[in-house]
């Protein structure tokens, strides 16, 4: 276990080290990108994976190409593994929600199972790709359940469907242990993944109790990163920070003062917002009053954004 820092002036008492945020780019890649014994343990603990089918062994597949801090498109931080028999794990923690999100989430999930393939391979090689995204945010506002699992599934028969994609989605703020029907691994990892927000004080004894989760604690301790890690922490939550706040002035000004701002570079910011939170282009053009053919060419600058992010 870390050590506790002192304040440097001799005679004061020792205080608690600092508590990190488990959610962040930095802390979050440091314990599910580079500890497998911990991403085994909670993707076990997580996924509906099948009776007699746990993962055994993770092995982390290169990650893409992204820039360390976010900018106003990209507040998610990503893991990718597989396990020893070929099955496909996409880990993303997603900060900021946007509509856009599920359409990225899922380009992103079936391009990892298409790209299995080289040219001439055969399709029956193909293994099953499982994305758990964790959203620090509500996205199905009318429905209580927290934990969605999507997977292609037969319209009039819900018992058949088609292996190889499935897509779950956790809204971790919506997360209630005590009416949970889930594996204790997977109760004890997302209430660590909420709990361990940066603002804790002190760490549950559940936590130090279990071997995984205890590791995992002396990950989120300040003194488990070098000066430069902790820089970009916290340039990282200033971006998301700069981020969220952004988002909530200009949706409340364009969505709900419906502000006459007409076609200029203010109108245009909050058009694109507007689309990337699923609105509809009529609706942008009435709200912005900018005219269809530029919220049109908005539309291809917001999917081209996403696209490439």
């Amino acid at each position: 276990m870390a050590k506790e820092k002192t304040e440097g002036i001799p005679g004061q008492p020792k205080r608690k080290e600092r508590l990190l945020d488990a959610r962040s780019d930095v802390v979050f890649k440091k314990i599910f990108g580079q500890h497998p014994k911990l991403t085994k343990s909670f993707l076990n603990g997580i996924l509906p994976l099948p009776e007699g089918h746990l993962i055994k062994t993770i092995t982390y597949l290169p990650p893409e190409q992204s820039p360390r801090i976010p900018s106003m498109k990209n507040t998610i931080v990503d893991v990718k593994c597989t396990d020893e028999t070929g099955r496909i794990f996409i880990v993303e923690m997603q900060l900021v929600w946007s509509a856009n999100f599920t359409k990225r989430f899922l380009f992103g999930a079936s391009k990892a199972f298409v790209q299995q393939l080289d040219a001439g391979e055969a399709y029956e090689t193909l293994c099953p790709v499982y994305g758990l995204a964790i959203v620090n945010d509500t996205f199905e506002p009318k429905m209580a359940e927290w934990f969605h699992h999507y997977r292609l599934t037969h319209v009039k028969d819900m018992d058949k469907s088609l292996e190889g994609l499935e897509l779950i989605f956790i809204e971790l703020q919506k997360f209630k242990p005590q009416t949970l029907e889930h594996k204790k691994m997977g109760v004890l990892w997302l209430r660590f993944l909420r709990e361990m927000d940066g603002k804790s004080l002190s760490v549950p004894q559940e936590f130090r109790d279990d071997p995984d989760l205890a590791m995992a604690v002396e990950l989120v301790q300040e003194s488990a990163y070098t000066e430069a890690e902790l820089e970009a922490y916290d340039q990282y939550l200033d971006a998301v920070r700069v981020q969220q706040t952004v988002r909530a002035d200009s949706l409340a000004e364009g969505i709900e003062k419906g502000e006459r701002i007409g076609d200029n570079k203010r109108a245009r910011k909050v058009a694109k917002l507007m689309i990337a939170d699923g609105m509809t282009l009529e609706k942008v053009v009435k709200m912005t009053e900018l005219s269809k053919e530029i919220v049109a060419e908005l539309v291809k600058e917001v999917s081209r954004d996403t696209d490439h992010s």
